[in-house]
């Protein structure tokens, strides 16, 4: 929730204590940039004991679709935090990749012109895996670790010119998917070496990385919780 600004934090509030009538602070699995999308997003709070998810969901969808949609809503265990009970994240990034947009998928994708090479794409993702000071794909914060641990990380290419790169992590920092990405399809345009993406984490030093890729194409895919959470 930002003051003055809409935000997607801000409206699902809003509507929440509408219909709660009472007070709501939610905590959110994890936050996104400006622009970029939230299939999977989780969403935690407290409400009042005769609280009934179905109603409560049925009533937020009636005024907040088609742009915010709760997708399920259910009571959670007693003290459960979206944010910090969550094991994982998995963020899906797409691309257009053919001459030609698409005006259908022109809200959801990047659409780079130029032809990539897959296998180099494929290449540079063998670097990520495992526990990594991602300094050089994320703003540096005054405070506070940038070390992730990624547990997985491919390109599939779906036909028809649409690539998906998918990547899974303990959790992310600041603009980090869309850094790496973006550094990705330098590689794959033939301006960096996919054998360089090693020595650009090593740097930990954000001017040695790629382009920023643009939010749009970007997506929190789903968020992974123990069982019983």
């Amino acid at each position: 929730m930002q003051p003055g600004i809409r935000t997607v934090g801000g409206t699902l509030v809003a509507a929440l204590e509408r219909n709660l009538r009472h007070t709501v602070e939610i905590v959110c699995a994890g936050r996104t940039d400006s622009g970029v999308h939230a299939w999977g997003q989780v969403v935690s709070f407290d409400a009042r004991a005769d609280v009934d998810p179905v109603a409560l969901q049925r009533a937020l969808n009636k005024t907040l679709r088609p742009a915010i949609v709760i997708r399920a809503a259910a009571l959670a265990a007693d003290g459960f935090d979206a944010r910090h009970w969550a094991t994982g994240r998995t963020y899906r990034y797409t691309i257009l990749n053919r001459p030609q947009p698409d005006p259908f998928l022109a809200a959801t994708t990047w659409h780079v012109e130029r032809a990539l090479d897959l296998a180099s794409l494929r290449l540079a993702c063998d670097p990520l895996y495992g526990e990594h000071d991602f300094g050089s794909f994320c703003r540096r914060p005054p405070e506070g670790s940038l070390v992730r641990l990624v547990l997985r990380a491919e390109w599939a290419d779906l036909g028809d010119g649409v690539l998906r790169f998918e990547i899974e992590a303990s959790s992310f920092c600041q603009q980090m998917v869309r850094a790496v990405v973006g550094t990705m399809v330098d590689m794959g345009l033939g301006k960096m070496r996919s054998g360089e993406m090693a020595f650009i984490l090593r740097a930990k030093n954000r001017s040695v990385a790629g382009q920023l890729a643009p939010p749009h194409g970007l997506c929190l895919w789903e968020v992974g919780y123990d069982r019983g959470a």
